[in-house]
């Protein structure tokens, strides 16, 4: 397949036979399910049940790139150097610095999100089908498109209806929609899902460094664990809501998994055909010079030949006189979507929102969207956002979810888990897609906490003075009968069981200089809920003495220390004089 830069080209009926004939073969070893033509249009793409339908899509269910890959599989190749030949071999090359992307985004994912087990194919499989792997990595040396890549705009004529978010500011358009950059996101999810990839201090939804990180999170979200099928098709059905889709990106996933290697930037394949091909689509506003991802070029009418050869322009037919001519014509005004009739927010019974560090919370926020009547607005797009300098997460560790308000317009936010951080958090709900006042939730985190502690063993505390105790003093931890696992502990010397200050005699602890120390502030228990003390040393005052161990949420535990003189053993009675 010959690289084409500047243009679409469009298959003809032979064409069209062979990728039938490719997608019979390939649908009974790649993919499961595949209809006989391997494409979609915007006319038959309906969702998928396998879809959730709390989170839409990250691409708005844009069109895509439906060429299937090769039937002939690449081989390994080496990471670098021009592609070989041989058609299998051409279409796994990855231009250099895209495929350099998806490779650090899944270094990225596999420290912050391991359990994803996302793989850098996948990413590819999915630039491939979303951007032709960014034009064929027509890219500048920080990876950002040279132009940018839109779809068509979400005006609901053959596509989705999705209405501006962002004022134009990522597609240049503020009237519609359109997903934008080598990943296509739309605007919406991108507010959201939108990463710093090449460490620049932005979030570029047209550099593919940027937008291979989103896309990686934007997968792992949910707790998925991509390494399970099951898994693995709910993330890739969110990221276009198409069986179909899923069909394709599978096919590709497989085939890079086969074999890849490095091209370089701007010489990478583009794809030809796309899922909207005849069915509505239309150009769509790009930098001049650029193709839309989703635009189709408008192509020229015929023009008859004249005689002998050569063609002449048609002229129009000529119009009776006084015959008024036909009234130009008007776009039909689009239905109100439930989310047009949205007019505010509110709370849903949303129970007081509290939890320990490092728990999840045991209540849910719950918002309901509403008309201006007061009536329920059901099929409405929810975003909960985490707001502040928190480390407070949503399951799965996103600080965005988006829920879809159900028949009762009522949106339920995936649980909250609570960070490190303590004090209050807010989470505001907004309704996607529309600008109406958000609702705010004030949640709370406290530091963590025990309720009791014990001792885990129970020798004796002994010591002679100015000896060491020979047993450290080892306590354990629990909150409601389960583990407390890191909570704050302080160990102090006291001097009576009414007086809590510290001793200035008796046991003691040494800090790192050797110093004597009788509080011991700082200490937390570990993931077992145990607190091992340092060795203790006693002067030469002897008696009882008091160590009093206290944590977080009240656990207190007082234990004995005695300090006492070694016994002497008593001397043997001296034999009796013999008689």
């Amino acid at each position: 397949m010959a690289a084409q830069f500047g243009r679409r080209l469009r298959k003809g009926a032979a064409t069209t036979a062979v990728a039938a004939v490719a997608v019979a073969a390939l649908s009974a070893s790649q993919a499961p399910g595949v209809n006989d033509h391997g494409r979609q249009t915007a006319a038959d793409a309906g969702p998928s049940p396998e879809a959730g339908a709390s989170d839409g899509s990250a691409t708005g269910n844009s069109p895509y790139y439906t060429d299937l890959p090769p039937l002939k599989s690449p081989n390994p190749s080496p990471s670098t150097g021009p592609a070989p030949g041989g058609q299998g071999e051409t279409e796994a090359g990855i231009p250099a610095t895209v495929l350099d992307a998806y490779k650090k985004a899944e270094a990225s994912l596999r420290e912050s999100k391991p359990g994803c087990n996302l793989p850098w194919q996948l990413l590819a499989a999915i630039g491939r089908v979303e951007s032709g792997q960014a034009r064929g990595g027509r890219v500048d040396a920080e990876g950002t498109t040279i132009g940018k890549i839109l779809g068509p705009q979400l005006d609901g004529n053959g596509f989705a209806l999705i209405r501006d978010t962002d004022n134009g500011a990522y597609d240049g358009n503020s009237t519609y929609d359109q997903a934008v950059g080598p990943m296509q996101f739309i605007p919406s999810t991108w507010a959201w899902a939108g990463r710093d990839g090449n460490a620049d201090g932005k979030k570029d939804p047209n550099n593919i460094y940027d937008a291979a990180l989103a896309a990686g999170h934007y997968l792992c979200r949910n707790n998925w664990d991509l390494s399970d099928q099951d898994d693995l098709d709910r993330a890739i059905l969110s990221y276009n809501n198409s069986r179909e889709y899923l069909n394709l990106v599978m096919r590709w996933l497989e085939y890079y998994r086969k074999g890849t290697h490095e091209v370089p930037d701007g010489t990478g394949t583009l794809p030809d055909n796309r899922s909207d091909d005849g069915a509505g689509a239309r150009p769509s506003p790009s930098a001049p010079g650029t193709p839309s991802s989703g635009a189709s070029e408008p192509k020229p009418s015929p023009r008859p030949e004249k005689p002998g050869g050569g063609t002449t322009t048609p002229k129009p037919p000529p119009t009776s006189p006084g015959t008024p001519s036909a009234p130009p014509s008007t776009s039909p005004t689009p239905t109100p979507t439930p989310t047009d009739t949205v007019h505010h927010l509110e709370d849903a019974g949303t129970a007081k929102l509290t939890a320990m560090a490092g728990d999840t919370f045991a209540q849910r926020i719950s918002t309901r969207a509403e008309t201006k009547a007061g009536k329920a607005v059901a099929k409405v797009r929810i975003r909960f956002t985490i707001l502040g300098d928190t480390d407070t997460t949503f399951t799965g560790g996103e600080s965005v979810a988006t829920v879809a308000t159900n028949s009762s317009g009522v949106a339920v936010a995936p649980a909250l888990r609570a960070g490190e951080k303590t004090g209050g958090v807010t989470v505001r709900a907004t309704v996607v897609a529309r600008t109406v006042p958000g609702l705010d939730y004030t949640a709370t985190v406290t530091e963590r906490a025990a309720d009791t502690l014990a001792r885990t063993g129970d020798a004796a505390l002994t010591c002679t003075p100015g000896g060491e105790f020979a047993n450290q003093v080892e306590v354990k931890a629990t909150y409601k009968g389960a583990v407390a696992d890191g909570v704050a502990a302080t160990a102090t010397l006291i001097k009576s069981a009414d007086d809590p200050t510290a001793n200035d005699k008796g046991p003691y602890f040494k800090d790192a200089d050797g110093k004597t120390v009788r509080t011991l502030s700082g200490l937390k228990t570990d993931g077992n809920g145990l607190l091992k003390l340092p060795k203790l040393y006693a002067d030469d005052t002897t008696g009882t003495f008091l160590l009093r161990i206290s944590t977080a949420g009240g656990a207190t535990l007082t234990v004995e220390l005695t300090v006492a003189a070694a016994e002497t053993s008593s001397p043997s009675p001296s034999a009796s004089p013999s008689a």
